[in-house]
């Protein structure tokens, strides 16, 4: 007896009434088909009950299917939601995560050793994630090997590289006019490195936000951590010590946040009752400590699902060379039981 031969392409193509490049296309879930073809293409699928040879798609279009994620944060937290999310969606999509930990990259390594690297793995294209997004030497020679690159939260990237970007300066304003709205006006704010493009942007803006509501933009109650628990508590402390400390603590990440609350906690200060202390991200930390976060949700997830799309659409084979730029500057609040007016 004939063992029966895998449905092809073409079978489901002739099934839909249309050509084997929009079946293609429907598998990819690339956004270039019309609903009511894309409806008519997977019921002509579920009707064959079609399955596709994601090896056999790989080698027929000259790629790997693999998509790279490198990455370099301290914050457990956030990885945690980045990480997750790249891996599903790319199973959705029919592609392979390989994530790179390139924490090193600032500490005098090589990057041509690191490109090299990657240019062994034969991916289709790469996803810088933050703050890795901005270092420009290691985005130069990635470029030089012809790699596809997505940036995230690099919105000064212009426009050589496709960009996804949260609109970091306006959801810290909103934040910073939440303290103020509800009565603080000594507000302190522990930002993230520097170097961190990300981080800068929130701080602009917490410095809009006083001064359009005339308030000092203090130094004394500006520090700068690195994105750890461990930080957030040194630069609470330091925030605590001062002759007249603040009534509020805005912190550019959720685990400097949950280290303020520490330092809060180990100096018998009540939160909120005598200290209000917000986040940035929303991340699972915000609602695992007590009291939990008040904090800006941001939208991690769809952001990583967004960068693995523009790859997966460069590398389909209809990508007209132009870069492709998205902004999620859609800001939410999450307010928990670490906010409340000042006594």
């Amino acid at each position: 007896m004939n063992k029966r031969q895998p449905i092809t392409i073409k079978e489901v193509a002739e099934k839909a009434g249309v050509s084997q490049m929009t079946v293609s296309r429907v598998l990819n879930k690339q956004k270039l088909v019309k609903a009511s073809t894309r409806e008519r293409v997977e019921a002509a699928i579920a009707a064959l009950n079609y399955r596709p040879n994601l090896m056999a798609r790989g080698l027929a279009g000259g790629k790997s299917k693999l998509i790279g994620l490198a990455y370099y944060n301290p914050s457990p937290s956030y990885l945690s939601a980045l990480l997750v999310s790249a891996l599903k969606h790319c199973r959705e999509l029919g592609h392979h995560l390989v994530i790179e930990d390139l924490a090193n990259v600032d500490d005098g390594t090589d990057t041509s050793a690191i490109a090299k690297r990657l240019s062994t793995i034969r991916l289709d294209g790469l996803i810088l994630a933050p703050p890795l997004s901005s270092n420009q030497a290691l985005i130069g020679l990635i470029r030089e090997l012809g790699l596809p690159i997505v940036l995230m939260g690099n919105a000064k990237a212009g426009d050589q590289q496709s960009t996804v970007v949260f609109n970091d300066a306006v959801a810290g304003q909103k934040m910073t006019d939440l303290l103020i709205s509800r009565g603080h006006k000594r507000i302190g704010f522990i930002s993230g490195p520097v170097s961190h493009p990300d981080s800068t942007q929130r701080e602009e803006g917490y410095k809009r936000a006083l001064r359009q509501e005339g308030l000092d933009v203090d130094p004394d109650l500006m520090r700068e951590g690195d994105f750890t628990f461990r930080s957030g508590m040194r630069q609470g402390d330091k925030l605590l010590e001062l002759d007249n400390p603040p009534t509020a603590i805005f912190a550019a990440n959720d685990d400097m946040a949950a280290g303020v609350v520490a330092a809060a906690q180990r100096r018998s200060i009540q939160v909120p009752g005598q200290l209000s202390i917000v986040g940035f991200d929303d991340t699972a930390i915000a609602a695992a400590i007590w009291p939990r976060l008040t904090t800006l949700h941001q939208p991690i997830a769809q952001m990583a699902e967004a960068a693995i799309n523009i790859i997966s659409e460069v590398t389909s084979g209809d990508w007209d060379g132009q870069t492709i730029h998205v902004v999620n500057d859609t800001i939410q609040i999450i307010e928990r039981e670490s906010l409340a007016p000042p006594v």
